[in-house]
Formats: structure tokens, sequence, C-alpha cells
């Protein structure tokens, strides 16, 4: 029966002059041919593919390809109105969805009102930015009775000249009339210092870390599903401490020496420190030292206001029979010293018993 019914149909295509139509022949031809079409190709292609075939060939592109039907029928209408676009266009002039903003007229000036709040920068420049982020002004705007999306917001603020950015510190703050001197009383006392041959040191205490089995940052190879495992809570250990990391750097030689405490940062530890620079290195690079001269920050183990720090320096000084010359930078200006901020090299550390 199936047969019989089968040869039936044959003869009814071969009747109306119908030829089976090779859709994987389309697909493999579209396949090709995608990446090197605008939009109004795409539909002329469709177009052209399909009327190629005749009756059913709307039908087998639609089905070969992943252009819809409605696109077909539009691009064969263009076909035979014959209109013809300007080169660098793909629709009518006009033609698409109409903006968000031609829509909605209020939307830009309700979204400046928004910004305007966390508006930064200097309004003679062209470049404005915001503090506040796109899903925070979509919020907002929605709120107003607007319908609008993130993406939208942050494609009309670039339009408006807006962009995201952070902060950036460079406000120094006020400044003393007697800064400048200060600074250059600090080179000059330096330089001479060195051009004698004695030892110039800048100190500070780095960056405190704990002792133990803590979380850090990074990741590291581990057997697969094997990760180490750490502490959920990052609270001190009583018995293990607090790593205190106390750097010196000898400008001369441009070599540094860490010092590593576990109980607390003290003026005592500081100057212990020194010492102990002094004893290991110091002493046998610097036989004929007669001064040493040390640059630090005003807060802190080494300030100026701590009378331990001066206390105990005045220990070192009787131990050693060095005068010692102290240089403090003013407040806000810790990273411009040599030790500030970056690493020692190369580093020598010694961790106390």
């Amino acid at each position: 029966m199936w047969l019989t019914f089968g040869r039936f149909a044959e003869g009814i295509v071969e009747a109306l002059g119908m030829a089976e139509i090779d859709e994987r022949a389309i697909a493999e031809r579209w396949r090709v041919m995608e990446g090197a079409l605008d939009e109004r190709a795409r539909r002329r292609w469709a177009a052209a593919e399909a009327r190629s075939h005749g009756r059913g060939g709307i039908a087998a592109v639609v089905r070969a390809t992943p252009i819809s039907e409605s696109t077909v029928r539009r691009g064969l209408a263009e076909l035979d109105c014959g209109e013809a676009l300007e080169p660098s266009r793909v629709r009518r002039r006009g033609g698409g969805r109409k903006r968000l903003t031609e829509k909605d007229p209020t939307l830009v000036s309700d979204l400046e009102r928004l910004v305007e709040a966390g508006v930064r920068g200097d309004p003679e420049r062209p470049l404005r930015w915001s503090s506040k982020s796109g899903a925070k002004l979509a919020g907002g705007l929605r709120e107003a009775g607007h319908q609008v999306a993130d993406t939208t917001v942050l494609k009309t603020l670039k339009e408006l000249g807006y962009s995201l950015q952070a902060n950036r510190k460079t406000k120094e703050g006020s400044s003393h009339p007697d800064r400048d001197a200060q600074f250059r009383h600090i080179n000059e006392t330096a330089k001479a210092a060195l051009a004698a041959g004695q030892p110039v040191i800048s100190v500070d205490t780095k960056k405190k870390e704990l002792v133990g089995d803590f979380k850090n940052p990074g990741r590291e190879w581990q057997p697969k599903g094997e990760p180490e495992l750490v502490r959920s809570h990052d609270f001190k250990d009583k018995e293990l401490g607090k790593a205190i990391p106390y750097g010196i750097y000898d400008l001369a030689d441009d070599t540094g020496w860490v010092n590593v405490g576990i109980d607390n940062d003290t003026a005592q530890f500081a100057v212990a420190s020194i010492r102990s620079l002094w004893q290991h290195l110091g002493s046998d690079r610097y036989p004929n030292a007669t001064t040493l001269t040390i640059t630090a920050d005003c807060g802190g183990s080494n300030g100026n206001s701590t009378r331990l720090w001066k206390a105990e320096l005045q220990r070192l000084a009787d131990e050693t029979g060095l005068a010692i010359n102290v240089c403090h930078f003013p407040p806000g200006t810790s990273k411009w010293r040599r030790v500030a901020g970056g690493s020692l090299s190369p580093w020598r550390s010694q961790i106390p018993a």
C-alpha cells in the first residue's frame, strides 16, 4: 500500500512539473555566504534562492537556513520593485525600531537629573563621569515610569559624554609654607651624609600579617579536589600572634633589612630592628662611621612625638657611640620615602627568638 502511494505521489510531482529541492545544498551555500552578507544582502540572497526553486522554494529556504519566512518575502518584494538603496545602507531611511529616546522624550532629562547628584569632574571638560552604576540609574528611571534597561542607560550616558570611573588619589591637601624647605633640608642632610661616607637609612613598618593557617588571596597548584584547608575566620591566634615586618633600607648600599616581630609594633621594637641591622651589617660596612642618619614618617612606632622612640634612640647612640640624626617627613608623605610601599631588594630577614 505504501509503495503504491509513493509511486502515486511521484506521479503527481512529475505531472505538476515540480522537482525535488535539495535543502542540504541550500544550507551549504548559506554556510559559505553567511559571513560575507549584510542584512540587505541576506534578504536578497534568500529571495533569489527561493525564486530559483519555484514552487516550495520559500519553505525550503526557511527550513534550510535560520532566515524567517517574512524576511524571505520582504526580499522578494524588494526584488520585484527594483528599489535601490544607498551603498552604505541596509534599510530604507526611517526604517528599523525607533530609538527609545524618541519614543520617550523625557528619558534623557530624567536620567541627567538622577546623574546630577553623582556627577564628578570638571564641568568645563567634555568628558564627565558618574559615581552611580547603570543598574541603580535604570532602577530610578523605572520608578519614575520609564521602561528602560541597564544597557540602554549605559549607552545613553556614553552618548551624553559620561563614563564610569574610579577615584584617583591626587589631592595633597593644604601646604605649609615651610613644607618645601623641610624637604630640601631632608635631602641636603642625606646627601651630605652620603658624600661623607656616613650611613643613611630609611625605616618603616611594613604590612602586618596574621601567622597561622589563614586564607590568602590567589591560587596555587594542588591535586584536584584537595585544596589547602584554612580557618573560616581571620581572628588573631593568641599563641602565634601577628608578623610585624620592620623594613630598613640602606640608601648608600641599596640593600634592605627586614626584622620580623610577633608581638607589638612599638618604639622598642623599631630601635631593636635598627640595632640588629647595625650589629650584623652596619658596623662592618661602615667601620669609620661617626653618624647615623635616619629618615622616617611622623607616625607609628617611629613617630616624631613618641618619647619612647627618642629614649631608645639615645640608648642606641650611647651603645654605639654614633651621633644619630632623625629626619621626619611631613604628614601625608610617607609614600615618598624610599622604603615605603614597595619591597626591599635584596631581602634580609631575622626572626627574633
